[in-house]
Parts: C-alpha cells; sequence; structure tokens
C-alpha cells in the first residue's frame, strides 16, 4: 500500500476561528451549490453551517467539483467533513487503480451533506460511497438523535437513486470532550447509525469507533493529535480498514494470490468455489447442504472471490452462521490458513467440532495481547492435531497449546460480526 499523505489542510481544519483560505481563479459560484442564507425550506434538521470561513470553503469547492462531474462519474465517492477533506484528492493513494472522489467539506454537518447530496454526490452515478460524518453536528450542539435522523435521510437518497449500490458506513471516530465532542455522545451516536442501518444489505457498517478509541472512548493522541484529525498513522488504519470490504467489492484485489500448498499438503479450498464445503446440522454436525460448483452459500453469507473464502458482514449487525468441510479427519493431521479480519470482527475455525476463536484479536479478543498480529492484514493459523488434542498457534504465537478434540470430523469456519476472510486453506494428513 502507497504511504498516506497528509495535506497540509488538517492542520487547519474545523476551528470556528478558522481564517477564510487564500483563493486564486476561483471558479464562478452556480447558484445550485452556493450556500443558502437561510434554513427556510431545507430538507433534515440541526445545524447548517454559515461562518465566514465555512460558507467561502463550501462555496469554493462545490464550484470546483461542478465542473468535474463528467470526469468523475463512476467514482467511488468519499462524503464526509474535514476528515474526508484531509485524506486528499485522491484519497491519500491509499486504493491504488480505484477512482476515488473527495466530496468532504471541512466543517461541514450531516445536514449541509444532505443538502448538498444531489450535485455532489449522486450526480456522479457513483460506483459506491463511502460515508464518515456525524461530529461537527455535536460541536454545534445538535442532538444525536438529530445526527442519525440526517443520515437516514442521506442513506435512503443514496439508495432511491440506485438499489444495488453499495454503501459503506464508517463510524464516527472518536474525539474528545475537550473539542465538544464527548465520549458518551459520540458513543450513542454510533449505537444509532448501528440500529438505522440494521438489516439493510445495501449498506456495510465499518466499526471504526472500537477501531480508533481508547479505553475511555477517546481518540488516542499518536493517531488524532489534535484529537479530532487523524495523522498519517489514523489514515493508515482507516484505509486498512476499508480495504477488505473494497476487495470483497471487487474494486481491489481482483486476482488471487500466488500460492502452492507446501509438499504433503492438499487445498481444501479452490479458490473459485465452495466445491467441498457445505451446511451442517449444528448438533450432529449431518450434512444438510452441500455448494460444489456454486460461488455463494445459500444463504449470501459466504462467498467465493479471487482466491478468498470471504464470510461476508451481516446486515443484522450480528448473525452466526457455519461452514463445514466435507470431509472428516479422523487421523493426525496440520491444518493450515490465513485469515483477515474487519475491524472488531468475531469469527471462529472449528477443529472436528471444538471451536478456536479467530478474531479481530486486539479489539474482540480472547488473545488481545499477541505481538504479531496485523490488523486488516493476513494471520496464519496453524493447528497440529495430534492424539485428539490440537496445539494452535497464531503467526507463531501460541494461542492454544492443547485443545480437547473428539476422534473425528470436519473443520468449519464461522461467520458472527463483522468480515472475515480465509485462504490457503490446506490439510497434511499424517500417518
Amino acid at each position: 500500500m502507497r504511504s498516506i499523505v497528509l495535506p497540509l489542510i488538517v492542520a487547519t481544519l474545523c476551528s470556528v476561528g478558522m481564517p477564510a483560505q487564500a483563493q486564486s481563479a476561483k471558479p464562478a459560484v452556480p447558484p445550485s451549490v452556493e450556500l443558502p442564507a437561510t434554513d427556510e425550506g431545507l430538507p433534515g434538521a440541526g445545524p447548517i453551517r454559515r461562518y465566514d470561513w465555512f460558507k467561502n470553503l463550501w462555496n469554493q469547492r462545490r464550484a470546483k467539483w461542478a465542473q468535474a462531474v463528467e470526469a468523475d462519474q463512476g467514482a467511488v465517492v468519499f462524503l464526509g467533513d474535514s476528515i474526508t477533506q484531509g485524506w486528499g484528492d485522491d484519497i491519500g493513494g491509499a486504493f491504488e487503480g480505484v477512482k476515488v472522489s473527495n466530496r468532504g467539506i471541512s466543517g461541514d454537518t450531516t445536514r449541509g451533506m444532505l443538502l448538498r447530496l444531489q450535485e455532489d454526490v449522486i450526480a456522479l452515478n457513483p460506483k459506491a460511497v463511502v460515508m464518515l460524518m456525524g461530529t461537527n453536528d455535536l460541536e454545534e450542539g445538535a442532538a444525536p438523535e438529530t445526527i442519525s435522523g440526517n443520515v437516514q435521510l442521506i442513506i435512503a437518497a443514496l439508495k432511491k437513486h440506485n438499489p444495488q449500490m453499495p454503501i459503506i458506513f464508517s463510524q464516527i471516530f472518536p474525539s474528545s470532550a475537550t473539542k465538544k465532542r464527548p465520549s458518551d455522545q459520540i458513543k450513542k451516536i454510533a449505537e444509532l447509525y448501528a440500529a438505522a442501518v440494521k438489516g439493510d444489505s445495501q449498506v456495510t457498517l465499518v466499526d471504526t469507533w472500537t477501531l480508533f478509541a481508547n479505553a475511555e472512548g477517546d481518540a488516542k493522541v499518536e493517531e488524532f493529535p489534535d484529537l479530532l484529525h487523524p495523522n498519517k498513522a489514523g489514515y493508515a488504519k482507516w484505509a486498512a480498514a476499508l480495504r477488505p470490504i473494497f476487495a470483497t467489492l471487487g474494486f481491489l484485489e481482483t486476482e488471487a494470490d500466488a500460492f502452492t500448498p507446501e509438499p504433503g499438503f492438499e487445498s481444501l479450498f479452490n479458490g473459485h468455489d465452495l466445491t467441498g464445503w457445505g451446511f451442517r446440522d449444528k448438533k450432529t454436525l449431518a450434512v444438510q447442504e452441500t455448494f460444489d460448483g456454486k460461488t455463494t452459500s445459500s444463504d449470501g453469507r459466504y462467498v467465493a472471490k479471487a482466491g478468498r473464502l470471504i464470510v461476508t458482514t451481516p446486515a443484522e449487525g450480528r448473525k452466526v452462521a457455519q461452514l463445514w468441510s466435507s470431509r472428516e479427519f479422523p487421523k493426525n493431521f496440520v491444518f493450515k490458513l490465513e485469515f483477515r479480519a474487519t475491524p472488531n470482527a468475531d469469527s471462529g475455525v472449528f477443529i472436528r467440532k471444538p471451536q478456536l476463536q479467530c478474531r479481530d484479536y486486539p479489539l474482540a479478543g480472547p488473545y488481545k495481547d499477541l505481538l504479531n498480529y496485523k490488523p486488516q492484514d493476513w494471520n496464519e493459523l496453524v493447528v497440529t492435531v495430534k492424539d485428539n488434542v490440537a496445539h494452535c498457534t497464531c503467526n507463531g504465537e501460541v494461542l492454544e497449546a492443547a485443545l480437547a478434540l473428539p476422534p473425528s470430523g470436519p473443520v468449519g469456519l464461522e461467520g458472527d460480526r463483522g468480515q472475515m476472510e480465509y485462504r490457503r486453506i490446506r490439510i497434511q494428513e499424517l500417518p
């Protein structure tokens, strides 16, 4: 991944006293994008900022965008405030090969974004929309319920425009009470956002609040130096959180990685479809349904794509599902796979029948102190079974030294919360 360059704008964003930016060769401001003088007749509820610096920035950026509507057709559009604007026009180069458009305006509120949604976002016929919003509403004194109400109107308008267009909704980032953004209000907004999109399969909710919050629910100064805007490290973490979602949507990593199992190992997943996998009865493990030759399970939860077996994010927020190998393994064996989890994702790997927790360990546990775990990147599990006891490691660190097993059974992959991807699933049966 290319390094993410943080523009100088972050140093001056989102402060009420922010001076008007120097403007050169300003494009004319079409009436359709000019900031309205009053709230009368406008959609939504809550604050719309009208400080001089904000009005100038709003008009300047929107006038520029009005000239780029044709050029930006079909982009992945990022809609937000200063955090989004500060990532740069190319989103810091974080998603090489993906056409992106940054539609963030420093200081903007959810009502402001609703007001400009048609011209700035929908007019681009986006390939997808990435949303991050709500923090400035708090500074202006808006209630969490008002903020969530505006967000719901934005999502409804996007869905009406294109019922198939993916919407990637990043949870509001933590901040600080010193910024008029206390943790209890931030957490309440996060809860309302999750409730608003629960059950909506068009919206993928990314748990960036848990990703960034410290034990008190505030931003970490090492990632948010001013307790509001991310630095290079913060943007890198946001990019890493989005990357697996982009891959599942087919925007990135469209080809399987080149991998050949070690001598003595055989693949349990061909990388193309779900042959060799299916659903079993949860109690008896009797085979109920097989997916040979199919790329998606009957419930849509498991997807084979570009060398990855993906457990997709459940629209319900949490939903337990279990996919099992068609084969059973009575012999001693070594079982290996790699997994990648979105922030706070919860999954599991079944070994004959007992479950080894496979999660975004630092956030979801239970193995929170691993030194070698790579968040939102690929990690290797190795399970060595001998005499009905499993020794399990992640990137060489012991998870379970002696997990008791029954004498035979299949292997399986669970889904619960968030997205989990598996690849390089292989086994070596021992004498």
